[in-house]
């Protein structure tokens, strides 16, 4: 089991001691004989929305999977340094991985509901974890939750992929948070939809953000200025003698930091555009 217990930790960009969910120090990510990542350490903290931001192939996706232990699913992937989560470290032995994600919710990147029904979508997670009781209840909850309830609670037995690509993204977001998770990781939700659907599930996350701790992989710097509080912005280090792209955080702050006044010059060039 892990340990709830909040510690609180000076983040190297916090002006202040904040509460942390994740403290990631030195946190080095291979598949094989390949670095993805290395030299990362962050520190995430509680009820905000933090985003990773870069390049392609800088590593972003790797480190949000690295939270919940998506990529225990790699073969090959091999995660050093340090990754703790309420100070416990999610890659000691004893931790189980299926009740880790249990409370690290994910969003992918495609809406991926169930070929089920919209509330067999939402039931599907407490029914694994043997909840039989309170089920419509608990359907209702994580759809208003999702922002989804007013527009399907008329056709709750019509199939999940009946609906349109962002209310499938709610789904998603509605079937994640009916486990009753702590952390919302959301990876490029937002890529396949229109701007108006966009707008919503960025609406939403400003909203899910009094309840859970959201962490947001996106290659969309104004969505990242618009909805995150803290951001980290990562960039490829190029072996020129056998090129091979390894991902580095080069800089980690508030928000409004990273988008007016960043200390890294790596970082101004990339919000400004001039990158490369």
């Amino acid at each position: 089991m892990l340990d709830q217990e909040m510690l609180h930790h000076e983040s190297p960009a916090a002006t202040m001691t904040v509460p942390t969910v994740f403290d990631i120090e030195g946190m080095k990510v291979m598949y094989g004989s390949f670095t993805a990542v290395r030299d990362i350490t962050f520190h995430i903290p509680k009820n905000e929305i933090t985003a990773l931001i870069g390049p392609s192939g800088c590593g972003k996706s790797t480190v949000l999977r690295s939270l919940n232990r998506m990529n225990d699913l790699v073969r090959g992937a091999k995660v050093t340094g340090t990754v703790r989560y309420h100070d416990e470290d999610i890659y000691a032995p004893e931790v189980d991985p299926v009740e880790l994600r249990r409370r690290i919710g994910m969003v992918f990147q495609k809406p991926n509901p169930f070929p089920k029904s919209i509330y067999d979508n939402v039931a599907f997670g407490p029914r694994l974890n043997g909840r039989k009781k309170g089920l419509d209840d608990l359907v209702e909850q994580s759809l208003r939750g999702a922002a989804l309830w007013d527009e399907v609670k008329d056709k709750l037995k019509n199939s999940g992929l009946s609906l349109s690509g962002g209310q499938q993204q709610r789904l998603c977001i509605a079937r994640a948070i009916a486990v009753n998770p702590d952390v919302i990781l959301m990876d490029e939700p937002c890529s396949a939809l229109d701007p108006i659907a966009t707008a919503r599930i960025e609406d939403l996350m400003r909203t899910l953000r009094d309840d859970y701790t959201i962490v947001i992989v996106t290659h969309n710097m104004q969505q990242a200025a618009r909805v995150s509080d803290r951001t980290a912005f990562f960039t490829v280090n190029i072996d020129d003698h056998v090129g091979e792209r390894t991902g580095e955080l080069v800089e980690f702050d508030r928000s409004d930091v990273i988008f007016t006044n960043p200390s890294d010059q790596r970082t101004e060039n990339y919000v400004s555009g001039r990158f490369g």
